[in-house]
């Protein structure tokens, strides 16, 4: 079996394999190798060791030598110059108003070739493009469009998760991404949330999508009947990291219950949960499972109480709602006690008036000779006054 080692170039998607040839380069250290573009830098990723011809898509190109000094202050220049070509091909673009986008420039090590990178939605005519950077810069230009999600890659950032982008992180080629990825582990269908930093969605989608759906074909859909030996319940919510289902009761309560503790028979038949995981579930390993009024299975449910001793607990010293009763009860005695004795005072009050003026009317009629009246005792004193006054000035004058 043929001896490679792995070694990561600087926009390739994928890490490839060269011939040692001779050499013993360790990881993170860099090497001058050949490809088919011509003489390239790139960093050592993978210790030399042995692998099967067959899983080789070609025979391995061989590595020149470890850096020197010499190349990687070659590499520094080259840098350099990559920076000023970035800008010259920014100007041109501008000038010539083409409808494309430049992403990187790339010298190769040998100098005599110079990529330039750019995104473009549609095709672009760069053939004088070409001829101005040829006439700048002295080499053999050779343009490259790529996708927005190569962008991404060669440009590099920080994606939602705040770490560095999958695509940077994860050398390899692109998978396919659809949106009933993120439907399957139930994620908001937003697109701010689920696209990345080159406005597709996330790569990251595909990592856990057979997990998902792997749980959901053997767990019971949410809303879903599941018989227990506490009572029926029903499904509210499924948690795949953890494999386990959360089920809410009937009576009160709910419990997560692993996904191997949940018997689906099929058939449109309701899921059921035996004795033996509801007390597994109760006991001390797993204190938290239950929920609500049925925490553990031994605990049994409190007996209704009887008539009596429901009146005698709110006769006694516990019910609180009996003492506010009877005090109301004796307020609304004495309020009626006193709207009682009230009537009784001014029944009594009125009879007093009315015997009196009945005296006095008698008086006034045995002195008058007429009968009672209202107002008849006042008019006959007035007479007799009237009366009386002549008499007495005769008498005066006598």
């Amino acid at each position: 079996m043929p001896t490679v080692v792995g070694v990561k170039l600087r926009f390739a998607p994928k890490v490839l394999f060269f011939d040692p040839a001779g050499t013993e380069p360790v990881p993170g250290q860099a090497v001058v190798v050949q490809t088919e573009r011509g003489t390239e830098m790139g960093q050592v990723v993978d210790v030399p060791c042995e692998i099967d011809k067959a899983s080789l898509p070609a025979a391995p190109m061989p590595v020149e030598r470890i850096a020197t000094d010499e190349d990687l202050a070659l590499a520094e220049e080259l840098a350099e110059k990559e920076r000023e070509a970035m800008r010259v091909y920014r100007q041109l673009i501008e000038e010539n108003r083409l409808d494309m986008k430049p992403v990187d420039v790339e010298y190769l090590f040998g100098g005599d070739k110079v990529v330039f990178y750019f995104v473009a939605e549609e095709r672009v005519d760069f053939r004088e493009l070409v001829r101005e950077l040829a006439s700048r810069f002295k080499v053999r230009i050779d343009m490259r469009q790529v996708g927005v999600r190569d962008e991404a890659r060669m440009v590099g950032g920080l994606g939602h998760c705040g770490q560095q982008l999958c695509c940077v992180r994860f050398a390899g080629d692109f998978q396919p991404v659809s949106i009933r990825m993120a439907k399957e582990q139930d994620l908001p269908l937003n697109p701010l949330k689920i696209s990345g930093l080159c406005g597709r969605l996330m790569c990251c989608l595909r990592y856990e999508y057979e997990a998902y759906k792997d749980f959901k074909s053997r767990a019971p859909k949410r809303g879903a009947k599941v018989e227990t030996p506490v009572g029926e319940g029903k499904v509210t919510g499924l948690n795949t990291p953890r494999e386990t289902v959360q089920i809410r009761l009937a009576a009160g309560g709910s419990l997560s219950v692993p996904i191997e503790g949940v018997e689906c028979p099929g058939g449109g038949c309701p899921c059921r949960i035996s004795a033996e995981t509801m007390e597994a579930l109760a006991g001390p390993a797993a204190p938290s499972a239950l929920t609500g009024p049925v925490r553990e299975l031994g605990e049994s449910k409190p007996e209704a109480k009887s008539a009596d001793e429901r009146r005698g607990e709110e006769g006694g010293g516990g019910g609180g709602g009996g003492k506010r009763r009877s005090r109301r009860k004796g307020k609304s005695k004495q309020q009626a006690a006193g709207q009682e004795q009230a009537a009784g005072q001014e029944k009594a009050a009125g009879q007093q008036q009315a015997g009196g003026s009945g005296g006095e009317a008698k008086a006034g009629a045995d002195r008058s000779g007429e009968q009672p009246a209202s107002g008849g005792s006042s008019q006959g004193r007035r007479r007799r006054r009237r009366r009386s006054s002549p008499k007495t000035d005769d008498n005066a004058q006598g």
